[in-house]
């Protein structure tokens, strides 16, 4: 019995030792700058190419610029969020057949690996879940920074189909085009130098 409480505190100590020297091995977390990001997206409804776009969004950031390779990036969409700038096509988007947004409020992306390009350019795999399927993903990302802020853009393409958006009827292409072009703008505060 005497032992056993010397050796729970070494133990805690440990632990502590640990915990401290992951904490500072994290990379500091970047903060999305609230109302000056967009997330759009461009699919075509019978030929013509319709834009939209994601209200409200949320991403965690944290790598070094100059070591990426360790770094992550995870953003929450919130599907209810999604503008044609209609109201009639804006009322259709949040049911089962498109987002089914009572189901699935969010989209997410976990990356799985930050490569960088050199010149303010990476290339961030990930993982990509809408409605519940998940789908491999390269984005390829340019940073720029001035004044303290740092500023990101991309953009990829996805299948809508893949991901069982517009279900049903809304399967016909020829109405509604598979292929969306997503584009992006992030606005941060907090990420390191390139």
């Amino acid at each position: 019995m005497g032992l056993a409480a010397p050796a729970a505190r070494a133990l805690g100590a440990v632990a502590m030792i640990a915990i401290a020297g992951l904490a500072s091995a994290m990379e500091p977390m970047a903060k999305l700058v609230p109302g000056h990001g967009q997330i759009v997206f461009v699919t075509k409804q019978m030929g013509v190419p319709v834009e939209g776009a994601f209200k409200k969004f949320d991403a965690q950031i944290a790598f070094d610029p100059q070591k990426p390779e360790g770094g992550t990036v995870a953003m929450q969409i919130d599907m209810g969020s999604a503008t044609l700038g209609v109201p009639q096509s804006d009322a259709e988007l949040p049911k089962a057949p498109w987002f089914d947004t009572a189901r699935f409020p969010k989209a997410n992306f976990h990356s799985s690996r930050i490569k960088t390009l050199g010149g303010g350019r990476f290339e961030i795999a990930g993982r990509l879940t809408i409605k519940g399927t998940t789908q491999e993903l390269v984005v390829p990302v340019t940073i720029t920074q001035s004044a303290g802020q740092s500023v990101a853009t991309g953009s990829f393409a996805i299948q809508r189909l893949a991901f069982k958006i517009g279900e049903g009827e809304w399967t016909d292409t020829s109405m509604v085009g598979d292929d969306v072009q997503v584009r992006f703008k992030l606005v941060l505060t907090g990420l390191r130098p390139l």
